[in-house]
């Protein structure tokens, strides 16, 4: 049977603020990205996040950002690939200690925001990234962006020896080239839940997804990713575990895909 994980970055609440609808999105998804202090979250959400997870049988994934907690890690900032090496170890063994707390493996490594992007075109971070994973744990998932802007951080990750887990979008709009329509711009964002599910399923089952243009774009993903902080998040995911589940297409772990 076939099947794609389903990843939402979560635990970005702060001190009294909360963002997202964690406890509901958690049950229907397969795998969390949890915010690792840095661009959201702090210890308490953190712990709260990784223990809601283990309680829903979801894999725990670290979300390590820019330190740019005033710009929620969407700024791209100027450090060297061995400070960036130093950050990510940094974050996620912070989040490592809570998963041992919790008796739940830390499953991947997901970057965050800017950082996401930023290695996709800069092949000195994105070595600096896969370097820091494989020195907390060369047994992680790194997830990278699916498609051939992903392609060369896939190929460092390969070269290196760590698993990767290929990562597209239902809920955002893609540019012909398989790049993300910006955030700002008209229908970046999809918040229809039959839409996305409907994406989601044709990621899942033919590797496509359409662009905004209408072109059909080839994409092979292991994962996908909802964001817990669009208004319609719980609608979405469970949206799609139902067109998934009625198309006879399973909800599995990214670790599962990737293996």
């Amino acid at each position: 049977m076939r099947g794609i994980d389903v990843n939402c970055d979560m635990g970005e609440s702060f001190g009294p603020y909360t963002l997202g609808r964690d406890s509901e999105v958690m049950p229907h998804i397969t795998s969390a990205n949890v915010a690792c202090g840095w661009h959201a979250g702090d210890p308490s959400v953190m712990d709260r996040t990784v223990a809601l997870a283990a309680q829903n049988g979801v894999s725990v994934g670290a979300h390590p950002g820019y330190p740019d907690l005033l710009g929620f890690g969407r700024r791209k900032l100027d450090c060297s690939p061995d400070d960036l090496t130093q950050y990510i170890i940094y974050q996620v063994g912070a989040l490592q200690a809570f998963c041992h707390k919790h008796g739940t493996p830390l499953q991947h490594v997901k970057p965050h925001g800017a950082l996401y992007h930023a290695v996709l075109e800069d092949e000195e971070l994105g070595r600096a990234v896969a370097r820091a994973v494989l020195q907390v744990d060369p047994g992680l998932v790194l997830v990278t962006l699916a498609g051939p802007k992903g392609e060369s951080m896939s190929s460092i990750c390969r070269e290196m020896g760590l698993d990767v887990a290929r990562e597209a979008f239902p809920d955002r709009a893609y540019n012909a080239d398989g790049t993300l329509v910006p955030r700002g711009s008209r229908g970046a964002v999809i918040e229809d839940p039959q839409e996305v599910a409907a994406r989601t399923h044709s990621l899942a089952r033919d590797n496509s997804v359409r662009a905004a243009s209408g072109e059909t774009i080839e994409l092979e993903a292991h994962t996908v990713c909802v964001h817990g902080d669009t208004p319609t998040a719980v609608e979405l995911v469970r949206e799609i575990g139902h067109r998934l589940q009625d198309d006879g297409l399973q909800l599995r772990h990214m670790a599962q895909l990737t293996n």
